[in-house]
């Protein structure tokens, strides 16, 4: 076996160091860093520091490109009805998000699974809506899976919590 020696013949040739009983051994070899920078700057090196740019001068310009509409309920609630009747998410996932019996028709409804295809996943084609009080939407969305198109219906209403919450869904005819 052939050993490989780091060290000079100088090195060597030291006496070791004493060292304390209660600490592990120390590296002392002069090609490594001694150690990590310290991760606090010192109250000398901060007023040293550059000033921040002020949070409006540069987020302002740069705000209306990288900011996103929020999302609106009627797409929410579209995407979250689809996932749970074409099988995708189960039943009770809905549960905080409905109200009255819409939970007892959602789960009637998904036993059947009305927007389940072979193949293609569905997606919502396209959604409208019509306001018919201040705080209700009723929404229409066209289902599309590959040739096939399909219709969702719902209705959400906004509660005392100001939370959107699905109060009545139905599907269409089964082709």
């Amino acid at each position: 076996m052939n050993k490989v020696m780091s060290r000079t013949p100088q090195e060597m040739s030291r006496a070791p160091q004493p060292r304390p009983r209660h600490r592990p051994p120390t590296r002392h070899d002069s090609r490594r860093p001694g150690g990590a920078p310290p991760r606090n700057p010192s109250i000398r090196g901060r007023r040293d520091m550059p000033q921040a740019a002020p949070r409006n001068a540069r987020t302002a310009s740069t705000a209306p490109q990288t900011a996103k509409p929020p999302v609106r309920p009627t797409d929410l609630f579209a995407d979250r009805l689809l996932a749970v009747l074409s099988g995708q998410r189960p039943v009770h996932w809905m549960l905080r998000h409905t109200a009255g019996r819409a939970y007892d028709d959602l789960a009637r409804l998904a036993a059947h699974s009305p927007l389940r295809t072979r193949g293609t996943h569905p997606v919502v084609h396209d959604i409208g809506y019509y306001v018919p009080s201040e705080g209700a939407l009723e929404v229409f969305a066209r289902i599309s899976a590959g040739d096939q198109l399909r219709a969702l219906a719902f209705r959400l209403e906004r509660g005392q919590d100001l939370r959107w919450r699905c109060t009545a869904v139905e599907t269409g005819p089964r082709p």
